[in-house]
């Protein structure tokens, strides 16, 4: 394969690991190269000197690789290149070569030159580097004029002693971590705005994640679990194919309903859900459990709530959303692409039997006691037992 493309993928935080870095880096190089394989790219993606060098020839869209890598947790920018020796006469042919090229495709009148020297043994320092580049771009190029201050392009030199690389643009990744970096988790997915952003926030921080929905059938309908099939499948583009638990949770709600003081049945069920979920996450090695609540959003997410919540499961419960702004949440879901699909119409299991007047500080002694007239095991089990496992795929 004739790999005369290249895109340089820069690692964000993962430069900031110390000891760790390698590993880091080897990760990312990992999943990048396993996205693309997966996405039908054939590139040849290496890691060299706290940078990612993906190769790709000229029949491969550069737009559409890059967008691909992109969604790559941890890679925090993306720069088609082009590659020169590291000697001031080719590094200068190279730029003129890239600026007519800008020229014709965009219409470019100004520049401005940054040079970076990382082969600290090279004669010639970056401010010169950069001065000789940009006399060369002129003589080169006539139509193109020095604008320090507000360019119509920034000609990047990154001077190495293997090789030198030139390119204009930053195409700007999610950043955060690589996946599997950071053990396993399981979401509480429902098919609201928030749930979806918690998965991908805590994908985006290196977690693998599986996934457990609940619903009401037939007060819930199959088409409100397909809505939740489509997020799960948006999330999944972004972290690779996971299992999605599906329980049904009518038989518990009900049971709640005839035995339970009607303004706790919210709790209630929130406990339950952490059970169950609790069960799957000992199935699936995965080392705690995430929510997309966010505090005060409803009643069941009060502070007392969630400490009452809390304290039916032992496995830690993660909640990026804690204390964003609903409308940072809502921004982050159309970031992503989920909003759409989250605000569609359908049913919700939490919406089934919601009393007219929840209870919003909950004291965890009365919810003991309400739950005492309940078999509180055997009602897990059966849900644990009857489930739906479904191949979540992007």
């Amino acid at each position: 394969m004739d790999k005369d493309r290249i895109l340089i993928v820069r690692c964000g935080e993962v430069a900031l690991k110390g000891m760790n870095k390698p590993y880091f880096e080897r990760m990312l190089t990992e999943r990048i190269g396993k996205r693309l394989k997966a996405s039908g790219f054939s590139a040849d993606v290496k890691r060299h000197e706290g940078l990612i060098f993906v190769r790709y020839n000229h029949e491969i869209n550069t737009d559409a690789i890059a967008g691909e890598i992109s969604k790559v947790f941890g890679v925090a920018s993306i720069s088609p290149a082009v590659e020169a020796k590291s000697d001031m006469d080719d590094i200068g042919r190279v730029a003129v070569d890239f600026m007519n090229t800008l020229i014709a495709e965009r219409g470019v009148k100004t520049f401005k030159v940054e040079a970076k020297r990382a082969d600290k043994n090279f004669p010639i320092e970056s401010p010169e580097i950069a001065r000789i580049t940009g006399a060369k771009v002129l003589v080169g190029c006539k139509v193109l004029k020095v604008d320090v201050h507000n360019p119509d392009v920034k000609l990047y030199v990154d001077l190495r002693h293997d090789g030198s690389f030139i390119y204009a643009d930053k195409i700007s990744g999610f950043g955060g971590l690589p996946l599997g970096t950071n053990g396993k988790g399981l979401v509480l997915l429902s098919g609201g705005i928030d749930s979806p952003v918690a998965a991908w926030m805590m994908a985006k921080r290196g977690m693998l994640i599986e996934a457990v929905h609940f619903h009401s059938y037939p007060y819930t309908s199959p088409r409100a679990q397909e809505k939740v099939e489509e997020l799960a499948r948006i999330v999944a583009s972004y972290c690779g194919n996971f299992k999605m638990h599906v329980v049904n949770l009518l038989p518990i709600q009900e049971e709640i309903v005839k035995n339970c003081p009607e303004a706790e049945t919210t709790i209630h069920v929130r406990r339950f859900m952490m059970r169950i979920a609790e069960r799957i996450a000992a199935e699936c090695n995965a080392m705690m459990l995430i929510t997309g609540e966010n505090l005060g959003q409803v009643a069941s997410q009060t502070a007392e709530a969630l400490v009452v919540t809390d304290a039916s499961v032992n496995l830690p419960v993660m909640r990026p959303l804690i204390a964003m702004d609903k409308f940072d949440i809502m921004a982050k879901a159309q970031e992503i692409g989920t909003f759409e699909t989250s605000i569609e119409p359908y049913e919700d299991c939490c919406t089934v039997f919601l009393p007219k007047h929840p209870t919003t500080k909950p004291k965890l002694s009365k919810i003991q006691e309400s739950e005492s007239k309940l078999d509180v095991e055997a009602l897990i089990e059966k849900a644990f037992e009857s489930r739906e496992i479904i191949d979540i795929k992007a």
